[in-house]
């Protein structure tokens, strides 16, 4: 066999990988997704002024909150599940997340009045209320979407990530030229909700097959209770420097500072994004084989360290030559605070697939103990830095993350791999 065979075979070999196919998929969806992202960061950023910017980041902040209660578990335990399951699983999910999104209407519509009052401005009032309608068109299409996720057919996800958000940043385009200031960012999460819901019933077969039921809820809760706790730990973390700073910087200060965030970090976290979309099936589908479940994790580890530590060092070395080029001068003084940010994701996709694979072995709750052990340590860094203004609150978050989330990593993965590890002996008693 010839070098060009080999090498066609290896590519090949390479290319019928699961995970990696997803990858692809994803990835290539992010590509497209970051390229109208990247035309509406350099359209808002020549029409939205740091005031705009900084209510933007306060509406969308908050909303992400009450947003994660959502993402409650359900999806990882219907991906998880045995088939025998996935029927009556399929049904008292549906019905479980009609009442949960509802509640989550109301209970934001209702907590934009008192929070008003706490960021000094009655202008976050109506667009929290209407971000929130989008809870009532959702459920319509969540256990479609976790159903094709199961079944690793990402290239529909990366399909629906493809039109929902590359059509929601051009509605975001229109609207910052028309001049809507913060509406521009607002108004195009809830325009593009029922696409979402239209393409993912369009492409999996699954309907309730039973009325009102809340058979099964019990077993759901206490699945996800864990993964809700993580999930709300991480969007605390996620937001509470956006938060911090707006409360005691003020609305201006955020708005260089969400800005110096989406331009920096946005194309790292989508790509951190597909990379969890695919890896938590793809292991999660050979979890019964151990030799199989320990190769698929450590391989694509291996692949989301070439992609990850490329991508970043690539950005930062850039940042202080695009930023004037691309979104003007009057973000220059956000160029040091962009790359701390940017460095920052390094170590985030490696601690995201130390989580997943505890959940893939079942033990949820070691995930949630660490977030509210490394939530803690995050705020500590964001209190202490808040003093050195948006430059001490960048740098925290790159010292936090780079010190902690590498220790969690490996201690994750020596617990379920490890030579001692009670996963290791019974693989070998088998």
């Amino acid at each position: 066999m010839n070098f060009t065979q080999q090498v066609r075979n290896q590519l090949t070999n390479k290319l019928s990988n699961q995970f990696i196919r997803n990858i692809s998929w994803l990835g290539a969806s992010e590509v497209i997704i970051r390229l109208s992202r990247l035309a509406t960061t350099v359209v808002l950023a020549r029409f939205l002024s740091p005031n705009d910017y900084g209510l933007a980041a306060v509406v969308i902040t908050i909303h992400e909150f009450f947003f994660v209660f959502t993402r409650y578990g359900a999806n990882a335990k219907l991906i998880q599940a045995n088939q025998a399951e996935i029927k009556d699983l399929s049904n008292s999910t549906f019905w479980l997340n009609w009442m949960i999104f509802y509640s989550l209407f109301l209970l934001q519509c209702l907590a934009a009045f008192p929070l008003s009052i706490i960021f000094h401005d009655s202008q976050i009032i109506l667009p929290l209320c209407l971000m929130a309608a989008s809870y009532l068109i959702l459920p319509l299409g969540t256990i479609q979407a976790d159903l094709i996720a199961r079944e690793n057919r990402l290239k529909i996800t990366a399909f629906v990530n493809i039109v929902q958000l590359s059509l929601g940043n051009l509605l975001t385009i229109i609207l910052a030229i028309l001049g809507l200031g913060m509406w521009s960012i607002v108004l195009p999460r809830l325009l593009v909700a029922p696409i979402w819901v239209f393409i993912y019933r369009r492409n999996h077969p699954w309907r309730p097959t039973s009325k009102f039921t809340t058979k099964g809820w019990g077993e759901i809760f206490n699945f996800t209770k864990s993964i809700l706790g993580t999930e709300l730990l991480k969007n605390l973390r996620n937001n509470l420097d956006y938060l911090i700073i707006g409360r005691f910087l003020g609305i201006e200060a955020l708005g260089i500072y969400y800005f110096a965030f989406n331009a920096g970090l946005g194309i790292s976290m989508s790509i951190i994004s597909a990379i969890n979309s695919s890896f938590y099936p793809y292991i999660c589908a050979v979890k019964s084989d151990f030799s199989a479940f320990k190769h698929r994790y450590f391989s694509s580890l291996k692949f989301i360290g070439i992609i990850i530590f490329t991508w970043v060092l690539l950005q930062s070395l850039l940042a202080p030559y695009y930023v004037p080029i691309v979104f003007g001068e009057k973000w220059v003084n956000a160029i040091p605070v962009l790359i701390l940010i940017c460095l920052s994701a390094i170590p985030r996709p490696f601690e995201n697939a130390a989580a997943q694979l505890l959940i893939a072995v079942g033990k949820p709750n070691l995930v949630l103990q660490w977030n509210l052990l490394f939530t803690l340590i995050f705020a500590g860094g964001i209190i202490i830095g808040i003093h050195q203004q948006l430059l001490g609150v960048a740098t925290a978050v790159l010292l936090t993350y780079a010190l902690f989330l590498p220790l969690f990593s490996v201690w994750a993965t020596k617990y379920v791999f490890g030579s001692n590890s009670k996963y290791q002996a019974a693989s070998h008693n088998l």
